[in-house]
């Protein structure tokens, strides 16, 4: 049952789900495309096989969020460790473009159902235990560091893997060999990072206890799902702080495609080449994990010396958007003294980013009920990915120097902004402990004479 763990185990727990279920994919950062294109495949194929994991990814947030409300916290969470495996065998191992869009697609539709089930079950265990008031934040930051922590040393990992295979007896070589060309060094990450992934699925189903969910047959649950999707959406219309964490999301998107778009190419401008660009990006992208695990680690603190969650989630974004705005003011200049402050600015937006994600998470679950909890991050996840592909697109069509920088400064800055204005705190709503059924049967998702809510003071019927 999910009431006997303390809240110590809990977070124990969560962590180290957090940490097995993104190791995998910094493992695969640094040679992904590096691997498609020894494949044989062109830029364009590439960016088809990026786009159907992307599309996917996007398709899937929503429905999967109440797919994990519905049906529990443990199933999807190994379904999505189950398709990452698949996803990443034959990414690692395929050749033929079907293969490998099949893959992609795969590794997409994981990501969908990661997205808040485990989480989700971490807030449904501390309230549990401690009830609705515990302070959600010091689990929240350490997930979100052992995330970034994984994908430093997976990034780093992944991008070392093949240039040792291939050092002193060149195992790479012989593994090509023995395989007939199937293992290369470059599939090799990703082959580890699918002996991760069952490590991953081992580790939910022992570890990740919680409490039945009455049997519900695979129509209902179908039928289900769309009533949880549109509670989920609702949210945002109907409580102030919920829209304000649903367009921050958004805003830290503008900002993430930002450095993912434009950091590569700078990258290569400073090393004169892309192949020492590339591994310079590969080196600022582990830097930036790391500023964003200890910016999480400061969350809590944070919290404390703004005075509240709200405030921190304020100074965290505003910390971001000065790192981005420093990016563009140093966009067209050289030196030392420019690439000490570019540096300075890459991490400061990462720091900002960890700091303000476990206060905006807080917010959020003291705003919903376990009935919507996992769709309310969906619809979060949704958010970050939609605002970002669009802000994408913007900054792709403007000439390069500083307007692309302050296109994603200014956006996470008037996310900033959002939290100015402090909310008046209201009495808790105490979470119900079970869920009901309707009539027929079918598992209704919604607490006892309630919405999806737990405390909405601003909402209005």
């Amino acid at each position: 049952m999910t009431g006997s763990l303390d809240i110590p185990t809990a977070r124990r727990r969560y962590v180290t789900v957090c940490a097995l279920f993104w190791l995998p994919l910094g493992l695969s950062l640094a040679p992904l495309i590096l691997l498609l294109t020894e494949r044989g495949m062109t830029t364009a194929t590439i960016a088809g096989l990026f786009a159907a994991h992307s599309l996917t990814a996007a398709a899937l947030e929503l429905p999967t969020g109440g797919l994990a409300d519905v049906l529990g916290r443990r199933v999807v969470l190994v379904a999505a460790g189950l398709l990452n495996l698949t996803a990443l065998v034959l990414v690692g191992l395929g050749s033929a473009p079907w293969l490998l869009a099949l893959g992609m697609v795969l590794m997409g539709a994981g990501r969908a159902l990661s997205s808040g089930p485990a989480e989700a079950w971490y807030v449904d265990t501390v309230h549990a235990d401690s009830g609705p008031d515990a302070d959600l934040r010091p689990g929240l930051a350490g997930g979100s560091s052992a995330t970034s922590a994984a994908l430093a040393v997976g990034t780093l990992l992944g991008g070392a893997l093949p240039w040792l295979l291939g050092v002193g007896p060149d195992l790479g070589a012989r593994l090509g060999e023995a395989s007939s060309g199937l293992v290369v060094p470059l599939s090799v990450p990703l082959l580890l990072g699918a002996a991760v992934e069952i490590a991953f699925v081992l580790y939910v189903l022992t570890a990740l206890s919680e409490p039945p969910r009455p049997p519900a047959a695979l129509r209902g649950v179908l039928r289900g799902i769309p009533a949880t999707v549109v509670g989920g959406l609702r949210l945002g219309g109907r409580d102030v702080l919920v829209r304000r964490v649903f367009l921050s999301a958004g805003a830290a998107g503008s900002a993430l495609v930002a450095l993912e778009l434009l950091v590569p190419g700078r990258a290569a401008t400073v090393t004169g080449a892309s192949e020492s660009g590339a591994v310079l990006f590969a080196a600022l992208a582990c830097a930036g994990f790391i500023c964003s695990a200890f910016g999480s680690r400061l969350a809590p603190l944070t919290a404390r010396l703004a005075g509240s969650g709200e405030r921190a989630v304020m100074v965290g974004l505003g910390a971001g958007a000065s790192g981005l705005l420093l990016l563009g003011a140093t966009a067209e200049a050289t030196g030392a003294g420019a690439l000490v402050l570019s540096a300075a600015g890459y991490g400061l937006v990462y720091l900002g980013l960890g700091a303000a994600g476990p206060n905006q998470n807080d917010v959020l679950h003291r705003r919903v009920t376990s009935a919507g909890r996992a769709t309310a991050l969906s619809v979060q996840s949704l958010a970050l990915q939609l605002v970002g592909a669009l802000a994408g697109l913007v900054i792709g069509a403007l000439r390069p120097g500083p307007a692309p920088w302050l296109l994603g400064g200014t956006a996470l800055l008037a996310g900033s902004l959002l939290w100015l204005r402090r909310s008046v705190p209201t009495p808790p709503t105490p979470e119900p402990s079970s869920f009901p059924r309707r009539p027929d049967g079918v598992w209704s998702g919604r607490p006892p004479g309630g919405t999806l809510e737990l405390h909405a003071p601003q909402r209005q019927e």
